[in-house]
């Protein structure tokens, strides 16, 4: 399925995450590990064990964008919105942060060397909408899948996005 966003939807969700601290890391708590924690896990149905924000919201990278590389800039980003922080990440035992310089300034946390993301349209803790999604933005091409441990996680989508860019 091809979904549309026009400009004005994404300028309305860029503003609304922006307001929320959608890019910031800020140590709320959700998920087993502790409450300071940047990334946590959560159990969600039909996919397992996630990488998930303070928040509990699902974390995601590309497929297209390994060993530290960053791909999703400019209007990427009012889509799929970097996880950022100041100073080191923290994670339940087990999980390898690391972080990344982004292109455009801020320091991006990764998992096992890819750079994580939130998708926009998660409106809810656990929600893994954004898995299996594939889109462009600029002439690149995205094939998202949600952060899991172990094994990738199965995709829940494959929906395909059109943004116009």
């Amino acid at each position: 399925m091809k979904r549309t966003i026009s400009l004005t939807a994404l300028a309305l969700a860029a503003a609304a995450l922006s307001a929320c601290g959608g890019s910031s890391s800020s140590h709320t708590g959700s998920g087993s590990g502790s409450p300071r924690d940047t990334v946590s896990l959560a159990s969600v149905s039909g996919v397992g064990k996630v990488l998930v924000t303070a928040k509990g919201f699902a974390l995601y990278s590309p497929v297209q964008e390994k060993s530290g590389t960053i791909r999703c800039t400019g209007s990427c980003t009012s889509i799929w919105v970097p996880l950022t922080i100041n100073g080191s990440p923290t994670a339940p035992s087990g999980l390898k942060l690391g972080t990344v310089m982004r292109p455009d300034g801020p320091t991006q946390v990764t998992f096992d060397g890819k750079p994580l993301y939130r998708f926009a349209e998660d409106t809810s803790p656990k929600s893994v909408g954004g898995n299996g999604v594939s889109d462009n933005f600029g002439g690149k091409s995205f094939t998202w899948r949600v952060a899991s441990p172990g094994k990738t996680a199965p995709s829940t989508g494959g929906r395909g996005y059109s943004y116009g860019y």
